[in-house]
């Protein structure tokens, strides 16, 4: 149980440890608490619910319980919690969480806490240990800070998977595919933004006649070309033709290639384009 942001280290440790105890599932939260309280504070997610659920299911967790995070949930006391939610709702025989999970009403519930209200209502309770990686905590804050800075394999060190944006390709304004470089964009909304710039990135087609794995390179940012625009995700896969229009991607990226730039005219962005996607198939290869 807990929000699992990332799916980092630090969850998978949590999750390892309740292999075994009876049919794995998760329980977690949407939206995220912190979009609740702070709803006007920059995003910070690193992934939407659709990016967590396809990384559980990867890791072999046969249940997803995404609890409504609303101000109901929220004012419950960690008794209440543990009774109603955890007890008499999903009806739990062993919860796993790790050393910093707090719950209930202003976060008074601990784990410590957990374990104990746990004896009352009838289910165990393991409590993990924060894991570490060169003597430094691996957290979701360490993992925004190193994928700001344009360090996308410091931040997969800490996760144990390449950092992935999942969701639905949309329609987009089709510069690219004039330009012979056809993307698909997706919308980044809610997410903490990594650095803005060119990505080489390893891509899995979830749905549609196309499903597979690809390569490509991906331009995160707002396009300062033609002006004004949302930060959006515009990918490019290599050796691919086909419509994607609705299916749903998820991308990893892997090397940060450069920070975004306003060319002189388009030969001079065709000519870096060009490079890119050269940079792109070397490093991935």
């Amino acid at each position: 149980m807990g929000n699992f942001d990332g799916v980092h280290l630090g969850h998978q440790a949590v999750i390892d440890l309740a292999r075994g105890t009876a049919p794995l599932g998760i329980v977690t939260f949407e939206p995220h608490p912190r979009e609740v309280f702070n709803p006007d504070a920059p995003p910070f997610r690193l992934m939407n619910a659709e990016a967590r659920a396809n990384r559980l299911a990867k890791l072999g967790v046969a249940e997803l319980y995404q609890l409504p995070f609303d101000k109901a949930l929220a004012g419950l006391s960690p008794q209440a919690f543990a009774q109603d939610i955890l007890a008499a709702g999903l009806g739990v025989s062993h919860v796993v969480v790790g050393s910093d999970f707090c719950f209930g009403k202003a976060r008074a519930g601990k784990a410590q806490d957990l374990v104990a209200l746990g004896q009352t209502f009838g289910f165990a309770v393991t409590v993990a240990e924060l894991v570490q990686q060169g003597g430094v905590e691996i957290s979701s804050t360490a993992i925004r800070t190193a994928l700001a800075e344009g360090r996308p394999r410091d931040a997969a060190a800490m996760l144990g998977h390449w950092h992935r944006i999942d969701g639905e390709v949309i329609h987009g304004e089709k510069r690219g595919r004039t330009l012979g470089y056809p993307t698909a964009n997706m919308s980044v909304a809610g997410l903490h933004l990594p650095r803005l710039g060119v990505y080489a990135v390893r891509v899995e087609v979830l749905t549609g006649p196309q499903k597979g794995h690809y390569i490509g390179a991906a331009s995160l940012g707002v396009r300062p070309m033609f002006g004004l625009n949302q930060p959006n995700l515009e990918t490019f896969l290599f050796d691919f033709n086909a419509d994607l229009y609705g299916q749903h991607l998820s991308v990893a990226l892997v090397d940060y290639l450069r920070p975004e730039m306003k060319f002189d005219g388009l030969p001079a962005l065709m000519d870096q384009m060009a490079a890119d996607c050269a940079r792109a198939r070397a490093l991935l290869s």
